[in-house]
């Protein structure tokens, strides 16, 4: 049976799913004017996560620092990031596709795949569907989607980037030489700018040129395992299925690049239980636990240094993820070199609901009392919002709460492994 794999991509995410919301309320539609996803405009701080088509003619780059962009372009309208508006897209796009797909696996917040084998006997014109499928999206949720259509994963993905945005378009094995081959071999799923660099270099321009080398001399040039990846991938060959089933997560981690060097251990510590609180969080959710702490930091001359503590037991526990991290944090430090960058890991996660029980009754007493604490903040986060309750040495020292929290709200960069 013919496989037939969609691929699903938000046209410029961030910034379609901010520019819905303002548009919904009578503002402002962010997609038809010099407009981005950033940090703070007036402290030109952060990156450049999404740019609208009129900020790309300006030459904004999606990764840029803000300062960079603007200027580039001294009009550009910044808004701030906010994830929870996201998370709750995502899922609305997702729910769309899902009633479609008989497999569906979602592969960032912003993309997913649909496998759609078999079903040319329901919907008899699978591309007729991708375009259905497409105005639905728009025509429900206010924002486009790009789908690709093809016969596996990998051409699914390279479809859906053809021509943006709104479009839905096909590359299946007998169109490869036509749509693939012809693009700048840095288009290539998996090729970053450093390997385009090296295969640009050697004068392999187009995806085609790479597809048509002997695998060993691309194998040469790029490494074993990559240069025989690329290479399949350049002819359209992956065998990789559509997972429905998310995979449990293999760790969690968080990491905040500070808008002013932290100078002081008191400072680092509320900012540690800021990540802390966010990464146990997530972890909770997921019914998870930690048997591993890991610290890493950054000093102002962009050198990283990191130490990891295995845990007496597993725990979820916002206060037993602090703790350990403000420990390792402490002999990580020299008390002297001004940081810009903390991050907290966690990992040995396990799902099971056995805990080692404590011979001291106190212990025991203090640790359901955190649980209850912890339950009692994610309840209310979760029907009031994020910002509706703190931990307490958060809000200490105005100062150092003002500028540090609303830098971790806005540019905590949340990565789940």
């Amino acid at each position: 049976m013919k496989r037939v794999i969609f691929h699903v991509d938000v046209n410029s995410a961030f910034l379609s799913w901010e520019s819905t919301r303002r548009v919904r309320q009578g503002g402002e539609d962010l997609r038809l004017i010099p407009a981005a996803i950033g940090g703070d405009r007036e402290k030109r701080t952060g990156v450049i996560l999404a740019k609208s088509i009129p900020a790309k003619a300006y030459g904004v780059q999606t990764g840029e620092s803000v300062a960079q962009a603007l200027r580039k372009c001294p009009s550009l309208v910044l808004a701030r990031p906010d994830f929870r508006l996201y998370e709750s897209c995502s899922r609305a796009f997702v729910a769309i596709c899902d009633k479609y797909a008989p497999a569906l696996e979602q592969f960032s917040i912003d993309e997913c795949f649909m496998d759609m084998t078999g079903t040319e006997h329901i919907y008899k014109d699978l591309i007729a569907l991708a375009h259905s499928i497409k105005d639905e999206i728009k025509a429900e949720l206010g924002f486009t989607v790009n789908i690709g259509v093809g016969e596996n994963k990998l051409l699914a993905k390279m479809a859906s980037d053809l021509e943006k945005p709104d479009k839905a378009h096909t590359l299946f094995r007998h169109e490869i030489e036509e749509k693939l081959w012809p693009l700048p071999v840095g288009n290539l799923f998996l090729v970053g700018k450093s390997t385009a660099d090296k295969l640009y270099k050697a004068n392999i321009v187009t995806i085609g040129e790479l597809a048509r080398l002997d695998v060993r001399l691309v194998q040469s040039m790029l490494g074993e395992k990559l240069g025989a990846k690329l290479h399949e991938y350049a002819n359209g060959i992956d065998d990789s299925t559509v997972q429905p089933e998310r995979e449990d997560a293999k760790g969690y981690s968080i990491s905040t690049t500070l808008e002013a060097d932290v100078v002081n251990g008191a400072d680092a510590h509320r900012i540690l239980l800021s990540l802390a609180d966010s990464v146990a969080a997530r972890m909770r959710a997921d019914g998870a636990k930690a048997g591993c702490v890991c610290v890493t930091i950054r000093s102002n001359d962009f050198k990283n240094k990191s130490h990891q503590k295995k845990l007496a037991a597993p725990t979820d526990i916002t206060a037993d993820v602090y703790s350990a991290s403000c420990a390792l944090f402490d002999e990580l430090w020299n008390g002297r070199t001004p940081l810009r960058l903390l991050g907290i890991a966690l990992t040995n996660i396990t799902r099971e609901d056995y805990e080692q029980q404590t011979l001291f009754s106190d212990e025991g007493s203090r640790r359901e009392r955190l649980r209850r604490l912890d339950k009692a903040i994610d309840g209310i986060r979760s029907r009031y919002g994020q910002d509706k309750i703190a931990r307490a040495s958060v809000n200490k020292d105005g100062e150092v709460g003002r500028k540090y929290r609303a830098k971790l709200e806005a540019d905590a960069e949340i990565r789940q492994e």
